[in-house]
């Protein structure tokens, strides 16, 4: 009788559904990992170049029986197939990764991450005979071009973008995010699932993130604290007293995402796009001052400065941030690992207005939201936990 019992226990234990995150050290990759893993039906394997140490994970993921990483370089086709033709078992695949050496909307940076893309479907999906769903994550610039292209008479007229609206057509400029969707439409062929996530501002910690933003603005912060500097907000006034962008806490697009997978009533084989945003209108000029409280930095009067530029001023700071690394008992960073300042620079002086509806989301059932205060304030204390920030 104890070993029927035994057996029994084991079956309920075992894994229904396997999922395999590209990008897994990634703002949402680390969230999808940690929520999976979570719940004891999930069996995951993580792809990433390199293994990222420090995880928001309460237990140690190498630790967990159902966790599987392997490190692999996706632009190498006979890397990938290697690597991953083996993994027969997957039912979910989430997409959560990008190649960002070329510039946003160049050919090369369409192209890379198209090939990228389909290195892996061309590993995984011939051994996937149970596949389930594909969630594919891009990104709210999915309505607008860097190449002088937007609808800005929509937006003038209705505000915000709905997951209908129409790709942006210029005479130069090549989003990525229509290749990735057109890609998937055309290996899927009707006979799968899929889903598009179409995040804003990702607030989450990741130490493999080129556009960081909570990274930026902590080690900001921190070194604003530390030299008793004002703690300014760099950019233009309109992106100071207007909302440009929406704050995607990476919590909420990681749960959108496994929502949007496993709720059979959401599901379409001709494939689901969701704006996956916080639905708070806060602006910069809302909530900076408090930011600056949380961090204990010196908050100005005036605290918007158009002249400021972070890359200007923050650039040669990197002595100051290992002295505070050292000083803290931090965990051994660059500042360059976690900071942008080039990325603050561009989002706080944005031309463009990048904001989406989530009518579609909550009418059909995920109605989780969070303020962008909120978020950020989380992600400082996740910061401050996993020591990479004091």
């Amino acid at each position: 009788m104890a070993v029927i019992e035994k057996l029994q226990k084991r079956v309920k234990k075992t894994p229904k559904d396997v999922a395999i995150i590209f990008g897994v050290t990634g703002l949402v990759g680390k969230q999808l990992l940690e929520k999976l893993l979570s719940r004891s039906k999930w069996k995951v394997y993580g792809v990433a170049r390199r293994l990222e140490t420090v995880t928001s994970v309460k237990k140690p993921v190498h630790t967990n029986p159902n966790y599987h990483f392997i490190s692999c370089n996706l632009v190498d086709p006979f890397e990938t197939q290697t690597k991953l033709s083996h993994l027969h078992d997957v039912t979910h695949v989430f997409w959560v990764t990008w190649a960002s050496e070329f510039p946003l909307d160049s050919i090369e940076c369409y192209e890379q991450n198209k090939a990228m893309m389909s290195n892996a479907m061309d590993s995984v999906l011939p051994g996937a005979k149970g596949l389930k769903h594909f969630s594919l994550q891009t990104g709210t610039k999915h309505y607008v071009s860097l190449q002088g292209g937007s609808l800005d008479h929509l937006v003038k007229r209705v505000c915000y973008y709905d997951e209908n609206c129409p790709r942006v057509e210029t005479p130069i400029g090549y989003n990525f995010y229509y290749g990735l969707e057109d890609l998937l439409k055309e290996r899927l062929a009707g006979a799968v699932p899929w889903s598009v996530h179409r995040p804003g501002l990702i607030i989450g910690s990741s130490r493999k993130t080129v556009y960081n933003f909570m990274g930026s603005l902590c080690v900001y912060g921190s070194i604003c604290k530390y030299l008793n500097l004002p703690f300014v907000f760099g950019g233009r006034k309109e992106c100071w007293e207007e909302q440009f962008v929406d704050v995607s806490d990476a919590r909420l697009v990681a749960k959108q995402q496994i929502w949007a997978a496993t709720k059979d009533s959401v599901q379409s084989t001709n494939g689901q796009a969701f704006n996956s945003i916080n639905g708070d209108g806060s602006t910069w000029k809302d909530i900076w001052g408090a930011i600056g409280d949380k961090f204990g930095a010196v908050v100005p009067f005036e605290m918007l400065s158009e002249e400021f530029t972070f890359a200007g001023s923050m650039s040669d700071k990197g002595g100051v941030w290992k002295e505070i690394v050292k000083k803290e008992g931090l965990v051994e960073t660059e500042m360059e690992d976690l900071a942008n300042w080039y990325f603050l620079d561009a989002l706080f002086r944005c031309p463009v207005k990048m904001l989406g509806t989530r009518e579609k989301a909550d009418r059909l059932g995920f109605t989780k939201r969070y303020l962008a205060l909120d978020s950020i304030s989380h992600w400082i204390d996740v910061l401050r936990q996993e020591r990479l920030i004091p």
